[in-house]
């Protein structure tokens, strides 16, 4: 499998989660996690809780359709594994931001930005346990 890395399409998405992150916190004093976002969701708080982080999820999942609109084509994604590794994969996903109290987002953009100690060794565990999942996966395993 081969990793195809695009900078100015990383470098956008990347100030566009940072603009994101900036203008909740800004707007709302909420801190950009998306993870945070989605358990407040359905954890069915305050009416006025829900309706900011049901737009900000379903701007999420709109992205392909803002691509359609910009391109006239919906976005090509493919995923290398089957459906019960994404299920592992969610699993396993939802078992880590949960012990590690927060995503990516909310430790990696958000928490560093406030040097949050326990954001620097969250993201500093993530990053670790990806490349040893890469490396697995790639070189021992094979996939």
């Amino acid at each position: 499998m081969e990793t195809i890395f695009t900078p100015w399409q990383s470098l956008a998405g990347g100030a566009l989660i940072g603009l994101a992150a900036t203008l909740l916190m800004l707007s709302l004093g909420r801190i950009f996690g998306a993870t945070g976002i989605l358990s407040g969701l359905v954890s069915l708080g305050p009416a006025q809780d829900r309706v900011w982080r049901l737009a900000l999820l379903l701007g999420m999942v709109s992205g392909p359709l803002a691509v359609l609109l910009v391109t006239g084509q919906m976005p090509t994604v493919q995923v290398p594994v089957s459906a019960l590794m994404l299920v592992i994969g969610g699993l396993a996903v939802g078992v880590g931001v949960t012990y590690g109290s927060g995503c990516t987002s909310g430790h990696g953009v958000c928490g560093i930005a406030r040097q949050s100690p326990r954001s620097f060794i969250a993201v500093l565990t993530f990053m670790i346990a990806t490349a040893a999942t890469v490396y697995i996966l790639r070189h021992v395993i094979g996939v």
